[in-house]
């Protein structure tokens, strides 16, 4: 218990136990001051009132009446026994008469005066201390009257020693009763000092754990308020920085994560374009050697030798084409310009560019919509429409329909390609998107697809920051995207 609270209450305990030694301190030194200087002291003060006695006694017998009852009061004045003598040595005056105690005393003093009579006769008097069995040790003033009378003043030292006794004895009691009522008084007051700082150590200790929404309240004027005031300060400082290290950190982190992707994407992207180019170059290499050997003579089959070369290529230029559309977009090369444009007259353009091929396969195509304005890129949009133009014509079933149509979703305009056809498997229907994805391989490389027309339309509407998506609906499959809509 002890050791807890001198862990706890440490500056408490500390500023408690520093009272108690300055007091004892103190009362120590007193006492040892009335026992060492009080008796010198006193003797000291004691001669000084014993000469001031004298010399009043001396001006009362320059009189020429002198007054029994003024010695009387000097003596009660300064509780001293005085006597006086004749020339003769006959007793003319004793404050306490010829029966008291100290009569004999003062006449023995009053014996040896011929011991200090050059003193005297050098000052007048002469101030001594004696010893006697029966009083003890005593100050006496022994002196001349009018050149004929001798006075004796003395008072005894016995009171002085009692009186230095009792001095120390009560500073010693006093002394324990202040160091008692002072350590317990300074432990109870030092709590005002004590508890500031604990509450300023709680708070460090809450902000060295990051929590910088503690505060110190109670600020006062002194020392204590101005360093819970920069506490304050350096709590809300070090927040800010804090803040400022975190938004750091997080952008750090995104370009290492965004520095992390471009190299997978990177290394994927090289991957699927070398296996997608794979199959071009092998037949373009194979019938090319084909052609040089002379492996048909005829006519008819070196131009389709030479057809095959061709398509082969123009694959390969359509899909590095769209590797290169879809590169830009991703990463941010293609800025996306807004401009205000009839959608529907895109549509029915692409439509038109196409409506030969849509013939020869025997596609039925509905698309009757109004005129509507849009914000967009329009080139971008145009990409995104022959995708999936392109796409439901890859996959509608054989002289089946593709439908174009609008709805409003909020404030913008969803544009909806539907194609008949089959369902597209539900686990398939989130992988649409990824570059080189492929449902159906061996149709997809049938009409010569590469798998990144959708891909392209999902960096396309992100650009834009809009909504895309596909779902089977009866009948076949529905691909949709979102424009702004044009509010006038």
């Amino acid at each position: 218990m002890k050791k807890r609270i001198l862990e706890n209450k440490s500056i408490q305990v500390k500023m408690t136990l520093m009272l108690i030694v300055i007091l004892t301190s103190t009362i120590l030194l007193s006492v040892l001051i009335n026992l060492v200087m009080l008796k010198p002291y006193y003797v000291m003060k004691e001669k000084k009132h014993i000469r001031e006695a004298y010399y009043k006694i001396q001006r009362i017998f320059q009189d020429d009446t002198v007054n029994k009852e003024d010695v009387d009061q000097i003596a009660r004045d300064y509780d001293y026994r005085i006597m006086i003598s004749d020339p003769m040595n006959q007793m003319v005056y004793s404050s306490e008469g010829e029966q008291g105690v100290m009569y004999k005393d003062l006449k023995n003093i009053l014996k040896n005066i011929d011991k200090i009579q050059s003193q005297i006769n050098k000052k007048g008097y002469a101030v001594t201390t004696n010893t006697s069995q029966s009083q003890g040790t005593s100050i006496n003033l022994m002196g001349y009257l009018d050149g004929q009378y001798t006075v004796i003043i003395n008072t005894p030292m016995e009171s002085i020693q009692t009186s230095a006794y009792l001095s120390g004895r009560f500073t010693a009691y006093v002394g324990i009763f202040l160091i008692i009522g002072g350590g317990i008084a300074m432990y109870i007051f030092s709590k005002q000092f004590t508890k500031p700082i604990e509450d300023m150590a709680g708070a460090a200790n809450r902000m060295s754990n990051l929590d910088f929404d503690v505060k110190i309240e109670d600020l006062g004027e002194d020392e204590l308020g101005r360093l819970g005031q920069s506490l304050n300060e350096l709590s809300s400082r070090l927040e800010m920085t804090i803040s400022e290290l975190k938004t750091a950190n997080n952008e750090l982190r995104k370009d290492i994560e965004q520095k992390v992707q471009i190299d997978e994407m990177r290394t994927e992207f090289l991957s699927h374009v070398s296996h997608e180019l794979k199959t071009p170059i092998a037949l373009i290499q194979g019938y090319a050697e084909g052609l040089k050997d002379n492996i048909s003579e005829d006519e008819e089959s070196r131009n389709f030798y030479c057809d095959v070369i061709t398509d082969e290529a123009k694959k390969m230029n359509r899909m590095v084409q769209k590797l290169l559309t879809l590169n830009q977009i991703e990463f941010g090369n293609n800025k996306v310009e807004m401009e205000r444009f009839d959608i529907t007259e895109l549509i029915s353009n692409m439509l038109a560019s196409n409506q030969i091929l849509l013939e020869k396969g025997g596609i039925h195509v509905e698309f009757d919509e109004k005129p509507v304005h849009v914000w967009a890129d329009e080139f971008m949009i145009e990409e995104v429409v022959g995708n999936y133009l392109s796409n439901a014509r890859n996959h509608v079933s054989d002289h089946g329909t593709i439908r174009i149509s609008y709805c409003r979703h909020g404030d913008n305009l969803r544009v909806k390609v539907y194609n008949t056809g089959k369902h597209i498997p539900e686990e398939d229907l989130d992988k649409l998107w990824v570059k080189f994805y492929k449902v159906d391989k061996a149709r997809t490389r049938e009409y010569g697809g590469s798998g990144v027309g959708l891909s392209i339309v999902e960096a396309t509407m992100k650009a834009h920051g809009k909504d895309y998506g596909v779902s089977n609906i009866e009948g076949g499959v529905e691909f949709y995207f979102e424009v702004e809509l044009d509010k006038k």
